[in-house]
């Protein structure tokens, strides 16, 4: 598997796993009915980078980085993941994370926050936590998962430096 920066070639790939991964309304904020033409400002927004992470050829997964908040806020990183369903169990998603950290201290970012983990996407959760974010608050009833209803999220942390 290689990780490499996205360009807009990986669109259409990349597009394929975000569809897949937003139609079940249970691990993201997007809609599920999300239009293709929405993925350049959600993913590969001028703001953010874009990895992909591919094996002979075919995305597995994808992450973008950028800043947690504008201006004052921004020496803290935020990111994105999506890994492929067909690629689930396979180390794609401990590679993204690896890879993030790396480049968020390539990047001279503080920290990482994700302001948004479901907090019944219970692999992620627990995927984050091994790689050394804590949770630093949680929000009652933050997301409508599509089959559950209201759910908490978490906000998640780890320091950089």
């Amino acid at each position: 598997m290689n990780i490499r920066k996205a360009t807009i070639t990986d669109l259409e790939g990349v597009w394929t796993i975000f569809a897949e991964v937003i139609k079940g309304g249970d691990t993201f904020v997007f809609d599920p009915d999300t239009p293709k033409s929405d993925l350049k400002k959600y993913w590969f927004n001028e703001n953010m980078s874009t990895f992909v992470i591919e094996d002979n050829g075919i995305i597995l997964g994808s992450y973008m980085i950028k800043p947690n908040q504008i201006g004052l806020g921004s020496h803290i990183a935020n990111c994105g993941y999506m890994v492929s369903p067909n690629a689930r169990g396979k180390g794609v998603g401990k590679r993204l994370c690896e890879h993030s950290i790396q480049t968020a201290i390539a990047m001279n970012f503080e920290a990482i926050q994700f302001n948004i983990v479901v907090s019944t996407n219970t692999q992620a959760v627990e995927l984050w936590r091994k790689y050394g974010f804590k949770i630093i608050g949680t929000t009652p009833k933050g997301f409508q998962h599509k089959t559950l209803g209201l759910v908490d999220t978490h906000i998640m942390y780890k320091a950089l430096k």
